[in-house]
């Protein structure tokens, strides 16, 4: 009967003994995954610094006098400074930069200018924060006998042909240095370049003489220049626009309704001009309208209207597009409180979550600022200005063999105002606790996506054959999207757990060891 046994073994097709051997592995395999353990996170009510939003610190320079920005500052605004005139401090990772082309209104950008903004580009690189650049021709406004009194024409700007050269030579500059730029503003036209009181694309207030509104040859001359920044500026990053009707006739035409249809995210990341273009307000709730940010403007056929209608249509355009692009900018004026205040008098916070902010000027106004600091809100806005995202819980495999899929379940709350704005991957890290050995998976998710509210992350991650047997820490890792800083813990994003942040790596330790075998 052995040997009966034996020769009925030696039949056995080798193909078989192989299937039967792939049988049990797949058991094996499928019986280590149903080994998970659920980990839960502790949630930090620290304030800390996380590259692309926030709190950002101004700065200014100008082509008659350039002064180049300087590391070792630039690098202390990471960790927690008053601000001047300020009751607070903030930790930073943003730069406003003021390029203030005060003597080229009529001539080309020398190429001195140029290397200096190289310099800065550097300077920020070398500090581990990211500059929000915006370049203008003048940020005087002279008092002088006109309707508006405070300011008058000729406001100091440049026309549309120097203003076309100018950012044809900024090119370059921009497109060299997209690692370390977070969104550029659009600028160029109008004192304080925000598009508004300007001596060659009209002029909208009672100085203005034309009804107080942009005719179509005016329009048609902004779009030209917005045009022209979009291809200049590198094509993952986002150009900034002073008011929300901007965006509607660059993208509708001169004749766009104030209902025009918002940024879907169907069409949001995908790189095309809608899915580019974001929004600064220099006038954060400073009055019914924010001193014109929610206003028509007309065309050459139809009047400026500014009633309530008008600011609650263009207000919800902003509030379902801000959800997918950009949007910052600053307070201007305490006059309306306690509508900018903290809640429950005031509605900041709840304007800033509904407009999807993902950072704000340090500096201006500090008077509004202030009284967030008073008002007992300051803390939750610091935390929430931008992403802030909290992991919750996990769903992680004990053990998995060489060669097999194992799933992971991330289970998050967005608690910021808003998503990442810029194209960065999310990474699993697996590190032999014993040789130190890492090894790093991308996931499919896009970051971007990641809304404010909770949300899941479900992905299945196959082991390499070559992968050592061991035990190896499982660590989230999401980097800076270029090569250039990929690597610099400074540019990766912390999560707001206590215990998981590692500062010399840029690592969130998910505090779960992976057997492989």
């Amino acid at each position: 009967m052995k040997n009966h046994d034996h020769s009925l073994i030696k039949r056995i097709p080798a193909m078989l003994l192989l299937l039967l051997f792939c049988a049990c592995t797949e058991a094996k395999n499928e019986l280590l995954l149903i080994t998970k353990k659920t980990v839960t996170y502790q949630e930090s009510q620290e304030d800390f610094p996380n590259p692309e939003r926030g709190f950002y610190r101004y700065s200014e320079t100008y082509a008659s006098n350039f002064t180049v920005l300087n590391a070792d500052e630039l690098k202390g605004y990471r960790t927690p400074q008053t601000i001047p005139t300020a009751s607070y401090q903030v930790a930073s990772t943003l730069v406003f930069r003021y390029y203030i082309l005060d003597n080229l209104t009529n001539s080309a950008i020398a190429s001195a200018f140029l290397s200096n903004m190289q310099k800065d580009m550097q300077a920020a690189r070398t500090a581990g924060v990211k500059l929000i650049p915006r370049f203008v021709y003048t940020v005087t406004s002279k008092a002088g006998n006109c309707p508006e009194g405070f300011i008058c024409p000729p406001y100091g700007d440049a026309p549309k042909s120097t203003i076309l050269n100018h950012i044809a030579q900024l090119k370059p500059v921009l497109q060299e240095n997209a690692d370390v730029i977070a969104c550029v503003q659009l600028g160029f036209i109008g004192v304080w370049g925000e598009q508004y009181y300007s001596d060659f694309f009209g002029d909208a207030s009672t100085n203005g003489g034309q009804g107080n509104k942009l005719t179509d040859a005016n329009w048609l001359d902004r779009i030209q220049v917005i045009k022209a920044m979009l291809d200049a500026v590198p094509a993952d990053r986002m150009v900034q626009v002073r008011y929300p009707q901007i965006k509607q006739r660059y993208l509708y035409g001169v004749n766009s309704l104030l209902t025009s249809a918002a940024l879907t995210e169907k069409a949001a990341f995908t790189g095309a001009d809608n899915a580019r273009i974001g929004f600064h307000n220099d006038c954060f709730l400073a009055s019914a309208n924010d001193f014109g940010t929610y206003e028509d403007y007309g065309n050459s056929l139809s009047p400026r209207t500014s009633d309530a209608s008008v600011v609650n249509t263009l207000r919800d355009y902003m509030k379902s597009d801000s959800k997918f692009v950009v949007v910052g900018g600053e307070t201007c004026s305490d006059d309306y409180s306690p509508q900018n205040d903290c809640e429950p008098a005031g509605k900041a916070q709840e304007e800033f979550a509904s407009l999807h902010y993902s950072f704000i000027n340090a500096h201006y106004n500090t008077a509004v600022n202030n009284d967030w600091q008073s008002g007992g809100c300051m803390d939750n806005i610091k935390k929430n200005m931008g992403y802030r995202f909290v992991l919750q819980t996990a769903v992680l495999p004990d053990q998995v063999v060489k060669g097999s899929p194992f799933s992971i379940k991330l289970n998050f709350k967005n608690a910021g105002y808003a998503s990442p704005f810029n194209k960065r991957t999310a990474k699993l890290i697996l590190r032999n606790v014993n040789t130190g050995e890492e090894r790093s998976f991308d996931l499919s998710t896009d970051v971007r996506t990641w809304y404010s509210g909770m949300f899941s992350l479900e992905e299945s991650i196959a082991v390499p054959m070559d992968l050592a047997s061991g035990d190896y820490e499982l660590l989230l890792n999401l980097p800076d999207q270029y090569a250039s800083i990929s690597t610099r813990p400074e540019y990766s994003i912390r999560l707001a757990n206590d215990g998981v942040w590692e500062e010399q790596t840029g690592f969130n330790r998910l505090n779960h060891t992976l057997k492989v075998i």
